[in-house]
């Protein structure tokens, strides 16, 4: 059985906003616009998503322990204080985390569960009973209030960014996309990753066109183009 098979069969069905596949009528979701730029997005310089947001000098002390391992289940009140969870860079594909009303291991006992390509963000609210993680690079506590210096660029495969620490609201152009609507991208006020959460969202297929306004919680963007602001 191939690694793709492997880690699907030892995850369970997507709730929520992870489990969407075509778009859901939430807003003014905005469709995508003409154009013929065609250049080379993988030389971009995108953001990349901080506990700070923004880029850290070199001279920074080293980090202090992350708050959670990227592996394991942890009892939310003893082993993780609710709040708010951010693991970055991602790239294997392998990352998944489930927040739980229970121990049981039951599907009905899933609150909400993401598979992660790039950077997650998560809050794990104090009702909660479990978090669990596999897979996943450590977790970092971020403040509640967003802050920092925000890009103007994301990169289309890089999952969560928070809107005022890793990007700007604003305007933002993905083109070049294929036909087969790969490319998904979700505006949402909060990372309780619920159907409630979310804004508004699209599956792309082309160019994709989005409008982050400055009351949004978090940008999310999987198997897209690069995205770069135009206004």
């Amino acid at each position: 059985m191939s690694q793709q098979q492997n880690w699907f069969a030892r995850h369970k069905v997507l709730t929520g906003a992870g489990a969407l596949v075509v778009v859901i009528a939430i807003g003014g979701a905005l469709a995508g616009g003409g154009g013929d730029d065609d250049k080379d997005k993988s030389k971009d310089t995108v953001a990349q998503g901080t506990s700070g947001g923004g880029s850290k000098d070199k001279t920074d002390k080293p980090k202090a322990k992350p708050a959670l391992g990227g592996d394991g289940t942890f009892q939310v009140g003893s082993d993780v204080k609710p709040g708010t969870y951010m693991s970055t860079d991602n790239t294997d594909g392998m990352c998944y985390w489930e927040r739980a009303k229970d121990s049981s291991g039951e599907t009905d006992s899933l609150i909400a569960n993401d598979n992660v390509m790039g950077n997650a963000y998560v809050t794990i609210k104090a009702s909660d009973k479990i978090f669990k993680s596999n897979g996943c690079k450590d977790w970092e506590a971020v403040p509640a209030k967003a802050s920092g210096t925000p890009k103007s660029e994301a990169s289309g495969n890089g999952g969560m960014y928070r809107i005022g620490a890793d990007l700007a609201p604003g305007t933002y152009k993905s083109t070049g996309n294929a036909d087969d609507a790969t490319c998904y991208w979700e505006r949402s006020k909060d990372a309780l990753h619920g159907i409630d959460s979310i804004i508004a969202n699209e599956n792309v297929s082309g160019n994709g066109l989005v409008t982050i306004a400055a009351g949004d919680g978090y940008f999310k963007t999987n198997g897209c183009k690069n995205w770069k602001k135009t206004s």
